[in-house]
Parts: structure tokens; C-alpha cells; sequence
């Protein structure tokens, strides 16, 4: 099966006049995301009380609406539109209008190009790189989604190490290197080779350097469990086949290091995706193991369910014996205690460093992704010793907060966030700019920080 990337999405560009012939949308005050004909049978959209999260909304409600209805339109944009009401708009046309789709025939019509026409001449140029700007956190959001909606018969730990060799092609300065299960057995990455070993699809390493200045290096750690049947301590069957998106974190560093790549970003940005299929087999492992984790740390195996936070130890542990960071940060879809905690709509944030904390939360309510600070309890974190091994995968207790307690043990006391995305990084239904199936949750929370972090 051919699974084209990325998908198309619609353009934006602003200038001081509309085009001849094509029809305009006027932009009210109605509630956000209201959209209507008036009697001319001009498009009039809400954007209620104009803050950045209404704009965001009308703008994913502008092309969902208009999809099938023509494919370019012109937004007459008011005083009232500033940057930040830009970027916000821009991100929500592109966002809510995407779709990703497998099936036969033609493809639906949607909308392709709209133009925002500045109210101020003099103004064009600074709304024209807020749009830019929106646009490519959007493609880094829409391009995570693409990676995590690919179907797993198709997308196993080699399928994702090409694409993001596809996605850095043609970009000066970008490296991708991909390390193959013989280079990570040789080098004891028994974490990964653990939990790949149930499948006939090996693991993999992707590793994406760009050095686009001299500031602090900031590493990126993904999860990257192309499909995860959770192993011999099997999942339920119901939900099962939303799986296919449980590497959105993994997609998530991917997507951000090509953005930041791309932009020609001046900072220091490494992205580890460790990349395994979860599956049952006679090869799988098993609840009573003792995985050697690179760098020699054991770790006794109580769920195979547990299995990102083994090939995140890895990499983590890899990136401070070999690659000089920082700060770490990892992204993951890594327990369902997050879900419960913080719903469908907001991302947990960790972290051992108060600064790095306030810096990831504010990048991500400038972006419209939220996020909510959990605690570290200390009072946990002798439960991750282990018995048998150094450590324990599945420590009784918050699952979200021994797990993240669990992480820390292999970052060698560096400053470090954890961005658990259980919840935000797959959705049922439609709201504001995410559509159902993979959200893209936290790559441009990701773009965002490390343009902005300076340790």
C-alpha cells in the first residue's frame, strides 16, 4: 500500500488586496467559528471575542465549512486582526482542514489557497511572517498526524526511519542517521531489543542532528511504538486498532526537528526516536524478565505494556553518554494513569527544573496546546528500585508519576522535562483545529520551546 506524504494542505499568503473573482469571507463578531452566507452571498465568520483560541477555532471552522464549496476564498481581515490573531487563524485554516485518507476514488474537494487581506498596507509585511511562521508549525502538527495515522501493516520501524530520511531530503545541514538492530545490539540497547524482539520487524534508531547555532544543545527523545499489541500481557481488543498511533511522540521529534531544520533555525537540536513493534510471539519478552538497558542499568519487567518507557531509558541513557546535552526532553504516549488525570485535551508535563517547566507550558499556550505540571513525588521514588534488578518497570503507585520517576533514572541528573501525551495525542471527534484519529499534539509545542530556550 502507497501512503502518500505529506498531505496536502492549504496554502496561505497575505497581501493588501483581494483577488479578482474570488469569493471573499467577512470576518463578525458572531461566536467563534459561526459560519453563514448573507444575503450577497459573501461567507461571513465569527470570531467572537478575538481571543487567540477564537481565532484558532474559526479558522478550522472556515475550511471545514467551505470544504466542497470552492477551493479558494479571501479573508478580509480587520483591525482587530493583529499578529497573534494571525498566527492563531492561520493555524486553525490549516489544521481543521486536513484530512488524511486511504480511500479509492477521488479525493474530496477541499479548500487549497486563501489570502488574508490586510486592512493596513504598511502591516502586510509583519502579518505575512506571522502566517509564515503559523504555517510551518502547522505543517510540523500535520505531518506528526501523518506518521502516527499511517496504518501499521504499512508502517513498521523501517517505514518511519525512511520518512524521516524523506522529510530531511533537501535540506542543507539536517543529518539523519538510522541505526539497524545489529548496531543497537552492539551496542547494548536492551530496552529496545527487548520489546522489538516479539516481531518480525525489527527495531530501529533514528537519530536527526541540526546545528544551526551555538546555543545550549537541547535533545528530543520520541516514543516510537509503531504498533503495540502490549505484548504477552495483551491488550483489550476494544481500542486496539487506535495503536497504530502509539509512536506519536516519536512522530512529534521527528516533525519538530525537520520544522526547525527548515526554518534554518539558529539553535542546537538533536531528535532520538527509538522505534520498535510491540507484538506477541515465542520471541516476545515477558513479566518476570531482567532487561539490560544501555548502559548497564537493569531493569525487572512486571508488564510488557510498559514497554515505552523501556525504549526511552535507552535513548535518554545513549544521549548523555554520547551526545553532550543540555537539557533532555521526551514526548511519549505512555500511560493511561494521564489520561485519567488530565482527560483528552491537556498533556502532563514533568520536570526537575522549574524554569524548564514554565518555559515548555508558556510555548505551549502560545502554540494552543495546554499542558499541566505534575509533581515528582520524592516520596515514590524508592518504590522504582527493583528486586530482582536495579529497577522496577511497573512501581505501585501514580502510574504517571512512577513512570516519569522511572525515566529520571536514566537522564544522569540533567535538567530534563517529560511530556506524557496519552491523552491529547488521539482524538474521536472534531474540535477547534484537531480532527479525529492522530492529533500532531506537541510537535509545535516542541518548535516552539527550543527556538526560545536558552538554558
Amino acid at each position: 500500500m502507497h501512503v502518500p506524504l505529506p498531505t496536502p494542505l492549504v496554502a496561505v499568503e497575505v497581501a493588501d488586496e483581494p483577488r479578482p473573482g474570488v469569493p471573499p469571507v467577512v470576518l463578525t463578531d458572531d461566536e467563534a467559528g459561526e459560519t453563514r452566507k448573507d444575503d450577497e452571498g459573501r461567507w461571513r465568520l465569527g470570531v467572537g471575542g478575538g481571543k487567540p483560541a477564537h481565532w484558532r477555532r474559526a479558522g478550522a471552522a472556515l475550511t471545514r465549512e467551505l470544504a466542497g464549496s470552492g477551493t479558494r476564498f479571501d479573508v478580509e481581515l480587520t483591525d482587530a486582526a493583529d499578529a497573534e490573531s494571525v498566527r492563531a487563524f492561520v493555524l486553525g485554516a490549516v489544521l481543521g482542514g486536513y484530512k488524511f485518507s486511504l480511500t479509492s476514488g477521488d479525493a474530496p474537494e477541499r479548500v487549497e489557497s486563501l489570502r488574508l487581506v490586510a486592512p493596513d498596507e504598511g502591516y502586510t509585511d509583519v502579518l505575512a511572517a506571522e502566517a509564515f511562521r503559523a504555517h510551518l508549525l502547522a505543517s510540523a502538527t500535520a505531518f506528526n498526524r501523518d506518521l502516527a495515522n499511517a496504518p501499521s501493516n504499512v508502517k513498521d520501524p523501517a517505514w518511519v526511519a525512511a520518512a524521516a530520511v524523506d522529510a530531511a531530503r533537501g535540506t542543507p545541514g539536517l543529518q539523519v542517521q538510522v541505526r539497524d538492530e545489529k548496531w543497537l545490539a552492539k551496542r547494548g540497547f536492551g530496552g529496545v531489543l527487548a520489546v522489538g524482539g516479539g516481531s518480525t520487524r525489527p527495531p530501529r534508531l533514528v537519530e536527526l542532528t541540526w546545528r544551526g547555532g551555538d546555543g545550549p544543545h537541547v535533545v528530543l527523545v520520541g516514543k516510537g511504538i509503531t504498533f503495540d499489541t502490549g505484548g504477552i500481557s495483551v491488550k483489550p481488543a476494544e481500542g486496539m486498532h487506535l495503536m497504530r498511533t502509539d509512536m506519536s511522540g516519536g512522530a512529534a521529534v521527528i516533525a519538530a526537528v525537520v520544522a526547525l531544520a527548515r526554518r534554518g533555525s539558529p539553535v542546537r537540536v538533536t531528535g532520538l526516536v527509538p522505534l520498535a513493534e510491540n507484538h506477541v510471539s515465542g520471541s516476545a519478552y515477558r513479566p518476570g524478565d531482567v532487561v539490560r538497558q544501555y548502559g548497564g542499568t537493569t531493569t525487572e519487567i512486571g508488564n510488557t505494556d510498559a514497554e515505552g518507557r523501556l525504549v526511552l531509558a535507552d535513548a535518554l541513557a545513549y544521549a548523555v553518554d554520547e551526545l553532550e546535552p543540555d537539557l533532555l526532553v521526551d514526548v511519549a504516549t505512555l500511560t493511561g494513569a494521564m489520561k485519567v488525570a488530565l482527560g483528552l485535551r491537556t498533556g502532563g508535563l514533568f520536570s526537575n527544573s522549574d524554569a524548564v517547566a514554565e518555559a515548555l507550558a508558556g510555548a505551549g499556550e502560545r502554540v494552543g496546546e495546554a499542558w499541566w505540571r505534575m509533581p515528582l513525588l520524592e516520596d515514590h521514588a524508592d518504590d522504582v528500585r527493583g528486586q530482582l534488578a536495579d529497577l522496577r518497570q511497573t512501581p505501585p503507585g501514580p502510574g504517571g508519576i512512577t513512570a516519569a520517576l522511572f525515566l529520571r533514572e536514566f537522564t544522569g541528573g540533567l535538567p530534563w522535562a517529560h511530556l506524557d501525551i496519552a491523552g491529547p495525542a488521539r482524538a474521536e471527534e472534531a474540535h477547534d483545529e484537531v480532527v479525529p484519529g492522530a492529533t500532531g499534539f506537541s510537535a509545535r509545542t516542541l518548535v516552539e520551546f527550543v527556538e526560545a530556550y536558552r538554558g
